[in-house]
């Protein structure tokens, strides 16, 4: 189970997409649900969170924080 990741992070899940074009997706939402984006072909799921971190293997890369991606207030 992966808790240290975060939006715009590249996972690698358990298992692989069928496209076989990456092994890696990037988050692309956040928030009861996630929603992930296949780096290959492009295809996107959406998950409940807990099925997320159940089928999450590792974060490979984590995402800069930029100003549009939320600031320190």
């Amino acid at each position: 189970m992966v808790e240290n990741y975060g939006l715009y992070d590249i996972v690698q899940m358990k298992k692989d997409h069928p496209c076989r074009k990456s092994h890696y997706w990037k988050i692309v939402r956040m928030g009861v649900d996630i929603k992930i984006k296949c780096e290959g072909c492009g295809a996107i799921v959406m998950m409940e969170r807990p099925e997320f971190e159940r089928k999450c293997k590792k974060v490979i890369e984590k995402a800069e924080k930029t100003s549009d991606q939320g600031s320190d207030l």
